[in-house]
This record gives C-alpha cells, structure tokens and sequence, in this order.
C-alpha cells in the first residue's frame, strides 16, 4: 500500500472520484482544474484520455493503525493536484515543497515534456529546482498572476455609452477573432481556428458583448458553474477602442448574470505587471486571494544542437 506520493491518470473519471472533494473544499483556489475537468468530462474528450492531459493527486503521509507504527495503515487523505495539458504550464494547487518537487522527478523521469509550470510561489520554486535538476532546462519567469474573488459588486458609475447583452451566433465570426487576439496578446499557444472555442461558450451561453453604437465593442467570457464557481475570462476589448470603460462595464455586467444564476464564489486573474486591470477588478469590487507566478522552462544553449532539439 503506498502511504504517500503522486498518483497519475489520463482519465478524468478516476481523477475527479478520488480528487474531486479535494478541489471543490477550496473552488476559487482550484477554479482552473475544476472547470477544465468539468469541461473534458462534458466533451468527448473524456473518452479517449483528454488528448494527452495527465492529471494527478498526491496523498499526505498514512495514519498508523491501531496495531502501532508498524501495524496497518490507512492513506491518507488528498492533500494537492496538477493538471497539465500538453504546450501548456503544469498546473499545480496549493501543495508542499516537497510534493511539487516530487512531481518534477516524477514527471522527468516519465519522459513528460513540460515547458513551465504555474502555482504559487514556494511550489513553483521548488518545482523548478527539482526539473531542472533532472533535465538541466533554463528556467524564467513567464508571468505573475494575482487570484480575485469578488466580494460586493460595484457596477463602473457612470457606465459608459451601450449596454451588455449575451453574444448570440452572429457574433461568431467577430468572436473568434477577438478571442485569437487575446491569445496572442497573452501568449498562450496559439491555434489555427477559434471558432470552436467559441461555439462551445455560446452553447452554455458563456459570453457576454458590450455594445455601443449598434455593434459590439468589448467581451467577457465565463467558465461553466463548478463547485457553486465560475470564473471570469478573455475580457478583451480591441486596442483601438480601449480607455472608455467598455472592459469595466461588460465584466461588471457578466458578474452580476453569474451571481443572478446562483453561484456563490466569481473570480477572476490578472497580471501583476498590467496595474490598469487590478486598479479595475478591485474597483469593481473584486478582492485578493493569492499570488501565482508562472515559470517557462527552455533546454540550456548546451543542450541544443544546431537545430535547436534537445539532444
């Protein structure tokens, strides 16, 4: 029996039965694995091992039974998660040192390529160490993020010119250019077609436009409700109609439809280095949870070849 450790699955059933009280005791902490399993479980994804996410749990130490220390054990209970999604950073919960430097090794010695990791602070560097320890990779910081879960709404006064409605399918084509943009903007990887992801948000009716002048000006996006959560997303708004408060005002509208349907926690991220959107959020009445910092790992100049693969 094994008293402590990770325990990895490419299966979101397996992980969600033996993790899922883990996560849902702390949803805005774990919002990301929470909706992106939901979203694999609901997908057809779910039956052929989510297209290469590992998802995985790690158990504290076992309790001694009552026949002494050397009697039967139980494990202990599930103390931390990762998820990690191929081209994107590990995710991690809030976990120890020492289960996030485990999982490195773990994850090294499987042969897992992973190009950075996100969490918070303590585990991030302890994660770092033990990866680049065993792949000798360069490690740098990608981004800082800051967690917000809104207390009491404060809708922007005066609001600017238009109004919020949801996005309906002829918004489709404008939307998936938005959300490329904001892709790129953010530098997540980028993908040939967003239309997709655009349709599966419209299906549970997930985005909200800001419209002035008879079009649209500004989006937000929210995830499906887990946990009694939903978290707040891709608020874009084009460069060339930005600074009259569009972004305010359609994520002040999207969070008063969440908690109108009933959820109990919104939240939402932010990059520390952008000071407009966390002066924003928290003027909106959005309030600090925690710090993360995403990390990237790269090969080392010594271990590139001339054409630049791992060698």
């Amino acid at each position: 029996m094994t008293a402590m450790g990770w325990f990895i699955t490419g299966t979101v059933g397996e992980f969600l039965a033996v993790a899922g009280e883990c996560l849902r005791a702390e949803p805005a902490r774990n919002s990301v694995v929470l909706t992106a399993t939901e979203n694999l479980r609901l997908s057809a994804a779910a039956a052929a091992g989510q297209e290469g996410t590992w998802l995985g749990w790690w158990r504290s130490p076992a309790v001694p039974g009552p026949e002494g220390p050397e009697g039967p054990q139980s494990q202990g209970p599930v103390s931390a998660v990762f998820m990690h999604t191929p081209e994107y950073p590990a995710m991690l919960s809030h976990m120890s040192g020492q289960a996030a430097a485990d999982l490195a090794r773990d994850l090294a010695a499987a042969g897992r390529q992973v190009p950075g990791v996100n969490a918070g602070q303590e585990a991030a560097a302890a994660f770092a160490a033990a990866w680049r320890d065993r792949t000798g990779d360069a490690v740098t910081v990608r981004l800082r993020m800051r967690l917000f879960r809104l207390g009491a709404l404060v809708p922007p006064r005066p609001a600017p010119e238009g109004a919020a409605r949801p996005a309906a399918r002829p918004d489709r084509d404008l939307l998936a250019g938005w959300f490329g943009a904001f892709a790129r903007e953010i530098g997540d990887p980028p993908r040939h077609d967003y239309h997709a992801v655009v349709d599966e948000r419209l299906g549970y009716g997930g985005i909200m436009v800001w419209e002035a002048g008879g079009a649209p000006v500004s989006v937000a996006v929210l995830t499906r409700a887990v946990a009694g959560m939903v978290r707040v997303g891709s608020v874009y708004t084009p460069p060339a109609l930005r600074g009259r408060g569009y972004a305010g005002a359609v994520t002040a509208a999207i969070s008063q439809a969440a908690l109108d349907a009933g959820v109990r926690e919104v939240v939402l991220y932010t990059d520390l280095a952008n000071p407009t959107s966390n002066a924003l959020y928290q003027r909106l009445g959005y309030r600090l949870v925690e710090d993360r910092v995403v990390l990237s790992f790269a090969p080392a100049p010594h271990r590139l070849g001339f054409t630049g693969e791992r060698t």
